[in-house]
């Protein structure tokens, strides 16, 4: 076994989008594991929206990367070498191992997984944290009923597509949004969307406006900007929103936002129409992961939920494929193989 961790560690706090330059390859010796801790060989690393907001130095419900740190993430990985009785070498589990090839981990950490079950992969999507964000955010805050309608940005990312897909179970109407014709058609031809509208049309508002023409009962935001701009208006009375994410503003500079102050006529409308806007963060619901597990792995076994993966070869290459996450190149879940990079 080579006696070498290669890691990518924050190089510099980002102004705006990052630079490849905000990260730096660092070869360092493999850890070794202490007893009841195991070794690991990193085989994917799963890319996500919410690490732009661990770079910078601010207070959050997470704390910060420190500079000269590894980049943290989510993983899938194989026990190297095991100095606790419930893992041996050979063993596949889902660790929180970050940006790098190797890692020391404690059990307690560590869930494993069955390659015989489901690919290893979806551990990181569509059976991992944005399968779990769609669900838990569908179930205790959107809570679609049979005939409303339900809009999602970003419908062919994990998180938006797994809550299309899950709407449309419920018997709602699901309307997803998109950037280009080529993520369009697969949301509605392999996904199975009612609708799905191209964000990037001059005339987009209008589109939204005449898909909704009884208005929008579930927004599940994720994206922000003028996606939200465009839905807004057509919020129904009780509309719920559940808010996971808003990627258009993480690369913003600070807590100042271009544009007039709309805060006031936001609220008037959250009071007037009694709309229920609440953020979550994915492990508010922990207890309900078991759940999860059990409705979304028997979804995919029955072909009712499909998911698309997006994977790049190599670690070197995160950095770049992180900035282009963050430009809504991906297609699909971004995951990075690890393994013989």
């Amino acid at each position: 076994m080579a006696e070498i961790n290669r890691r990518i560690v924050l190089a510099a706090r980002p102004s705006g989008l990052p630079k490849g330059s905000d990260f730096r390859l660092e070869e360092a010796p493999i850890p070794r594991p202490e007893d009841g801790e195991v070794l690991l060989r990193i085989q994917y690393l799963s890319l996500d929206p919410y690490m732009r907001g661990r770079m910078n130095d601010a207070k959050s419900y997470a704390k910060p990367t420190a500079i000269g740190e590894v980049m943290e993430g989510g993983t899938v990985a194989t026990v190297l070498e095991s100095r606790h009785p419930d893992f041996k070498p050979g063993d596949t589990v889902l660790s929180y191992s970050g940006w790098q090839s190797h890692a020391v981990a404690k059990p307690a950490e560590l869930r494993k997984l069955n390659p015989k079950e489901a690919p290893v992969t979806t551990a990181l999507g569509v059976l991992g944290m944005p399968g779990f964000t769609a669900y838990v955010g569908l179930r205790n805050i959107g809570q679609p009923k049979a005939g409303e309608t339900v809009v999602v940005a970003a419908a062919t990312g994990p998180v938006g597509s797994a809550v299309g897909q899950i709407a449309k179970l419920q018997g709602a109407r699901a309307i997803g949004i998109a950037g280009g014709k080529a993520k369009c058609d697969f949301a509605l031809q392999e996904l199975g969307f009612d609708l799905v509208l191209d964000h990037g049309a001059k005339d987009f508002a209008a589109q939204l406006a005449a898909a909704c023409p009884k208005g929008i009962d579930v927004y599940f935001e994720n994206v922000g900007g003028h996606v939200w701009d465009a839905v807004f208006p057509l919020l129904n009375n009780f509309a719920r929103i559940p808010v996971c994410g808003l990627i258009a503003q993480y690369n913003a500079d600070g807590d100042a936002f271009p544009g007039p102050d709309r805060f006031p006529v936001v609220m008037r409308q959250v009071l007037s129409k009694r709309l229920n806007l609440r953020g979550f963060i994915q492990f508010d619901f922990a207890e309900q992961r078991p759940d999860f597990i059990r409705d979304m792995a028997q979804w995919i076994r029955d072909g009712r939920i499909k998911y698309r993966e997006d994977i790049v070869d190599g670690l070197e290459n995160a950095p770049q494929a992180f900035i282009g996450l963050l430009q809504g190149k991906n297609f699909g879940k971004l995951i990075v193989r690890v393994a013989g990079s």
